[in-house]
């Protein structure tokens, strides 16, 4: 087993780890157990692997000294990571041995434990037997305090993975023409977004003509024909683990429906108005809203169908959400996709997304391909 790793300064993860234990204090929480995954990624610097063997990172809130347990043949795996450069311990076991007995016995008798989100219940059941005198609750509202607000380390990653990935938009010309499946056309571009500075391709979305209008259709054999209009999605994460999202719209000759050229200005200036929006102190549903109402206002408002963007950062989607409902208050650092749609079934739909990172006294975009529909030879 191999663990991937970043590169991040062990004096940035030592802080986080800190972090974290105050935030969990701050919550009522006595420790954490982190399982593999981004988290873990996030504190240590090594996402690990989740198997049906038991690794896990082990936080108490008032020690200096974190635990990591890890099966002793997968502990090579995460010989890249600055572990005692951190403060924390390997604690391995071996097939036979009980493994959540190590979790308790570096855990003494806590009141409360919080749980990774993604620790598998075949892990969790038997981390509550262990622990029968805890109360057990989830991380998530600890640790999503802490990576909702990017350092500087992390915003610059995700400039990085934003150039790459605007890289890759700006060659779209070289693949999408008729007569090629969109099937085709995705695997060209998977190509380009390793090619463009990314370590691994998360997801690639070519919607062509009616398939526009399915906000998460990926891929399929339809032959692209002069007059699509076609909605393409395309993200992937950098060697540091850092993930770029975006949207363009294009069209294939030009477009076939008559409302196109109306209906996307209408599109494109939500998605303005949604990115001049954002600063700190106002609400994530305020720039939900900025979007939902130019859309709304142009009698579209039915055929918006999503939420206006997701945070992102290790995960491609994380908090903070732009929704409506979400009062969160927008603070500098915070991370989130701008992507307002317009879906027509049936017929075609368009989509535009942008990162935009919250600074101290506005917006700043990671994405910077032009948004004007963009015509290629039909």
């Amino acid at each position: 087993m191999s663990t991937t790793t970043t590169s991040a300064d062990p004096d940035l993860l030592r802080a986080r780890l800190q972090r974290a234990r105050d935030a969990a204090t701050a919550q009522g929480a006595d420790a954490l157990v982190i399982a593999p995954g981004s988290d873990l990624r996030y504190l240590i610097g090594g996402s690990g692997s989740s198997f049906e063997r038991l690794t896990a990172l082990v936080v108490s809130a008032d020690a200096e000294e974190a635990v990591l347990v890890v099966p002793k043949l997968e502990a090579p795996g995460y010989a890249g990571v600055p572990l005692e450069a951190l403060g924390v311990r390997l604690a391995t076991w071996v097939d036979g041995e009980d493994p959540y007995a190590l979790v308790a016995g570096a855990l003494g008798a806590p009141s409360v434990v919080a749980v990774g989100d993604v620790l598998p219940a075949l892990h969790a059941f038997p981390l509550r037997a262990a622990l029968p005198g805890a109360e057990h609750v989830l991380a998530g509202p600890v640790l999503r305090e802490l990576r909702m607000r990017k350092d500087a380390a992390e915003v610059e990653a995700l400039r990085v993975a934003g150039a790459a990935i605007d890289r890759v938009h700006a060659r779209i010309g070289e693949w999408l023409r008729p007569g090629r499946t969109e099937a085709e056309v995705g695997a060209d571009i998977a190509a380009a977004i390793v090619a463009e500075g990314h370590a691994r391709v998360e997801f690639v979305i070519v919607g062509s003509g009616p398939n526009g209008a399915s906000p998460h259709h990926s891929l399929s054999d339809r032959v692209i024909t002069t007059g699509d209009v076609v909605v393409i999605d395309i993200g992937g994460s950098t060697a540091d683990g850092y993930n770029s999202d975006s949207t363009r719209v294009y069209s294939v000759g030009d477009p076939r429906d008559a409302d196109v050229a109306e209906t996307y200005a209408v599109l494109a200036a939500a998605q303005r108005a949604s990115v001049a929006s954002v600063r700190p102190g106002v609400t994530a549903e305020s720039v939900d809203a900025a979007a939902r109402q130019v859309i709304a206002d142009a009698g579209f408002g039915e055929y918006f169908i999503h939420r206006t963007g997701h945070g992102i950062g290790l995960d491609v989607h994380e908090h903070p959400y732009i929704v409506a409902g979400n009062d969160l208050v927008l603070e500098p650092g915070m991370a989130f996709s701008v992507e307002p749609g317009i879906y027509l079934p049936d017929r075609w739909g368009a989509r535009i997304e942008d990162i935009v990172i919250v600074t101290e006294d506005g917006v700043e975009s990671v994405n910077n391909q032009p948004h004007e529909l963009v015509v290629l030879p039909g």
